[in-house]
């Protein structure tokens, strides 16, 4: 027979009570089956742990014991409390990789609610465009990945979760604000374009030949939204980023072409299972586009 840790647990309870009595109490069993416990773990000692029956006085072999015991049972109930707290989503670290589009708007929102519910859960989070997120989701540096996933490697595994028009962010004051309503290429092409990573994927020539034109490039949403409120130009992002920030001082229009849009995915790689913590922060996600009016698939 091996040394079992409910032998080391009876024996560090009876030891510090000092009564078989009291220490059945605490552990819920009865005095003669601590006792008997107590008989085969001196028996695998080969030495007696109490210099009496009543077991108030601790042998040399008895203090020895105890102070390894007592340190062990601390670590083995931490380590137990450790993976019992990661599997109800209560401890653990989750990384996200996403779009700037939304990380400063729609994530903000889901990682409060889920603070709100796991308090204790860590998160990492860093913007960067779609192609670097693919990037990280990819080598297992991020385990949540937000990106528009075009050609998105099979190593991946993707679910839709949202879809939102392109048009043309302007300022309040500008030329292009006084009329409302869809914009062509040909309106646009009449402004100074401040380029972006998602606008520059746009599949159309006239938009590809401005961006070609185009003298300043951004790839961060809030230096784009900075510059077209100073007036250095428009540029080109989704409905959802601008609408959320709720700004005065710029207008968004639709492109006239409705078929171009933005559409993102959470990405995480196929062979690595999500962590508790991270499929509850996904779920969140998924429900805070969903009370925005997306709709997004059942998992």
């Amino acid at each position: 027979m091996a040394v079992k840790i409910e032998m080391l647990r009876c024996f560090v309870t009876v030891a510090k009570t000092g009564a078989l009595a009291e220490a059945a109490v605490i552990l819920g069993r009865t005095p003669s089956a601590l006792s008997m416990t107590l008989k085969q773990f001196e028996e695998l000692l080969g030495e007696p742990l109490f210099e009496t029956d009543r077991k108030s006085k601790l042998t040399a072999l008895g203090l020895f014991t105890f102070e390894q015991a007592s340190r062990e049972l601390k670590q083995f109930d931490a380590t137990i409390q450790a993976i019992e707290n990661f599997a109800s989503s209560k401890q653990g670290t989750v990384r996200i990789a996403a779009v700037p589009s939304f990380t400063g708007t729609i994530l903000p929102k889901a990682i409060s609610q889920f603070f709100e519910e796991h308090p204790d859960v860590k998160i990492e989070l860093r913007d960067m465009d779609s192609a670097s997120v693919l990037n990280e989701v990819t080598k297992e540096n991020a385990d949540i990945g937000i990106a528009s996933a075009a050609g998105h490697p099979n190593t991946l595994v993707k679910r839709h979760l949202l879809s939102d028009a392109l048009g043309v962010v302007c300022r309040v004051d500008t030329r292009m604000a006084q009329t409302a309503g869809p914009v062509d290429w040909d309106e646009i092409s009449q402004e100074r374009l401040i380029a972006n990573s998602l606008s520059g994927r746009i599949n159309d020539p006239t938009s590809l030949a401005l961006h070609d034109r185009a003298a300043l490039t951004a790839h961060n949403n809030t230096s784009l939204v900075a510059m077209v409120r100073s007036g250095l130009g428009i540029t080109i992002l989704p409905e959802t980023a601008i609408k959320m920030l709720g700004l005065d001082d710029i207008v968004f229009r639709p492109l006239a072409d409705s078929s171009i849009r933005r559409s993102l995915q959470i990405l995480r790689k196929n062979n690595r299972p999500n962590s508790p913590a991270a499929g509850k922060l996904e779920e969140r996600i998924f429900q805070t586009v969903a009370a925005l009016g997306h709709k997004v698939p059942q998992p």
